[in-house]
């Protein structure tokens, strides 16, 4: 299990939660009702971690993957040199590989959760999201942990459909898209550029954030 972000992690697990029913088009809607579920999730299935791990898992595997554009997100971190010179199955490949990982990180530290709490910073112009040119958008969020305060940015795109998904996140001032680039990065060069030998070595590290609970 790699060191990620243990003492903050807790943190971006908000963002794991439920997609709502319907699509929900208001990326500040979005990001907020599930990080409001998100608490109940945690709280009623902590327990859940030490009693059943699988099941524990896919409870998370459940709510995490609808809500991340991993096929963009995993582009991102290969960057476009490693991208371009992958196949498109071992592009496929990463997808999977970088989306366990992270699943193996969070369900861990899911187990983490006390009594924290989350605010969405809602814009004094709610309706630019409906701008039709706006394919991009970013949703401002505040942690809570009792003693200090962190701020959470999320970065969002447009979907075909109108509703959006998470691209990157960026907490107390880690940049994880641009950290999981970095470390791809110095894989492949360590595994002279060998795409499959840096796929097979994949280990997400995204550091410390320096958020204590």
């Amino acid at each position: 299990m790699p060191a990620f972000i243990k003492n903050y992690l807790f943190s971006i697990t908000f963002l794991l939660t439920s997609i709502s029913a319907f699509c929900e088009t208001n990326p500040h809607i979005f990001i907020d009702e599930n990080a409001q579920k998100m608490v109940k999730v945690l709280k009623e299935n902590k327990s859940l971690f030490v009693e059943d791990r699988e099941q524990y898992e896919l409870k998370i595997k459940e709510i995490f993957e609808p809500m991340i554009d991993f096929r963009r997100v995993a582009a991102t971190v290969m960057g476009k040199k490693y991208y371009f010179a992958a196949s498109p199955s071992q592009r496929k490949e990463f997808v999977n590989v970088f989306k366990d990982s992270l699943l193996d990180t969070y369900a861990e530290t899911l187990a983490q959760w006390e009594n924290q709490t989350i605010t969405t910073l809602f814009p004094e112009n709610g309706d630019s999201y409906l701008d039709q040119n706006i394919k991009n958008i970013e949703v401002r969020q505040t942690l809570n942990t009792g003693s200090s305060k962190y701020p959470i940015s999320y970065k969002l795109r447009k979907n075909k459909d109108n509703s959006w998904s998470i691209i990157n996140i960026i907490v107390n001032g880690v940049n994880l898209g641009l950290t999981f680039q970095n470390q791809f990065k110095a894989l492949a060069i360590k595994n002279n550029e060998d795409i499959e030998k840096t796929l097979n070595g994949w280990v997400s590290d995204a550091g410390d954030a320096g958020i204590s609970g």
